[in-house]
């Protein structure tokens, strides 16, 4: 079968663009044979296009195409263990038809909208309850609330007891979103004004927990409006992805974390079967009580079309999670 993938023309050192992708056409073949339907976005694969990657697993590197998860239908199989017409995901990424033996395929349920099975619910999840331990009475906030992560996160403190939770975003209409759609208690735009104050006026007494997708400036804000003995599961740091953040931010005060008891959580978001499961029972149960939104932005092209749907996530041009549908 011939078919076209995304691969990465050169690794990235500083802002990412076009030019770092290339379309290419190449034979793909195998025990089990797999269309594309959908694929998942996020930021943190930009770090695994970066010659300086600090994640635990190999970067990308040029020629090589962007492996990330996606969804999409057998059309051919010899393997006993998938049928044609079995709805599969993988790490087959971009490409519009992918092939291997079945292992490489992971057979899902069907569902109305299979780009649930995309989301980074498992991170959020893993971030909010086992890391950060979100409970009863605490006052949660989230940097980047309106993103794939935040947009959970948020919602999953709610539902496992967060007295109040307030969010960041990026403009008026995310800053709406999170409270009139996702049920955020508060939000604030990060542009209009300082975090610092932002964060002082909607939580007086202090934050319990942050949960940090973005870093620099919102990361020492929740440094200096915590509670003693605070929880700060750190997830990401945007901020510091799309160029060189020491030139933008100051360097965290960390003096003031160890001063205050502040407890701080880095983690990394790649996941065990076990925390995908339990993500996923929670999620149905809060879905089917009316608890929870799942907050999604799908867009409709071809695989030429994903570079740009990826960078332009980077750029904050969408709300909750990410995909592209492959027509």
């Amino acid at each position: 079968m011939i078919t076209r993938e995304i691969r990465l023309a050169a690794q990235i050192a500083g802002v990412p663009a076009l030019d770092h992708f290339a379309v290419a056409t190449t034979e793909v073949d195998g025990q089990v044979l797999v269309r594309t339907d959908q694929i998942g976005l996020a930021a943190t694969y930009l770090e695994l296009m970066r010659a300086d990657c600090t994640i635990p697993v190999p970067a990308w590197q040029p020629g090589q195409r962007v492996g990330v998860a996606a969804i999409g239908t057998v059309v051919r199989s010899d393997s006993p263990e998938l049928a044609v017409g079995d709805l599969v995901q993988s790490m087959t990424g971009w490409s519009e038809y992918s092939a291997g033996p079945a292992a490489q395929y992971i057979k899902l349920d069907p569902i109305t909208d299979p780009g649930h099975y995309l989301g980074q619910g498992p991170t959020a999840f893993y971030g909010m309850a086992d890391v950060a331990g979100v409970g009863e009475g605490d006052v949660v906030f989230v940097s980047g609330a309106a993103g794939g992560v935040g947009s959970l996160a948020g919602q999953i403190a709610k539902c496992l007891g967060a007295a109040r939770v307030i969010g960041s975003a990026g403009s008026p209409a995310k800053v709406d979103y999170l409270v009139n759609e996702l049920g955020y208690d508060a939000a604030f735009d990060y542009h209009d004004g300082s975090a610092v104050d932002r964060l002082r006026e909607l939580a007086p007494e202090g934050i319990s927990v942050f949960f940090d997708v973005v870093g620099g400036e919102q990361y020492q804000a929740a440094l200096r409006t915590a509670r003693p003995g605070a929880r700060f599961a750190l997830c990401g740091s945007l901020s510091s992805q799309l160029g060189d953040a020491a030139e933008r931010f100051p360097k965290p005060d960390h003096a003031a974390a160890q001063a205050r008891g502040i407890r701080l959580l880095p983690f990394s978001c790649h996941h065990t079967p076990d925390q995908i499961a339990a993500w996923r029972e929670h999620f149905g149960t809060w879905l089917d009580e009316g608890r929870f939104v799942y907050p999604q932005t799908v867009i409709k092209g071809g695989i030429e079309d994903v570079p740009q749907a990826f960078l332009s996530l980077l750029q904050g041009s969408y709300r909750g999670n990410v995909s592209v549908r492959l027509s």
